[in-house]
């Protein structure tokens, strides 16, 4: 087989990826918080490696803002 090189998956390219912990510690949430917002689909995207569980940090910047809110009732509007 030869080997082929992909620019995507060089190591200085990759997102910083944080565990469950230090995702949560990230969002300021408790780790069952994120844990309960992934098992129902509402949380942050992220991968697995194993059984293992990691969130890259720019997706979480992302969920984080993508939950802005100007009061109680009106969720911010981003124009694109």
């Amino acid at each position: 087989m030869s080997e082929t090189t992909n620019p995507r998956l060089e190591a200085g390219d990759w997102p910083e990826l944080l565990t469950v912990q230090e995702a949560a510690k990230f969002l300021r949430l408790t780790r069952s918080t994120l844990d309960h917002y992934r098992c129902e689909g509402r949380g942050p995207i992220y991968r697995k490696h194993g059984a293992r569980v990691f969130y890259p940090k720019p997706e979480l910047i992302q969920w984080s803002e993508r939950n802005s809110y100007a009061s109680t009732s009106q969720r911010i509007r981003k124009d694109s």
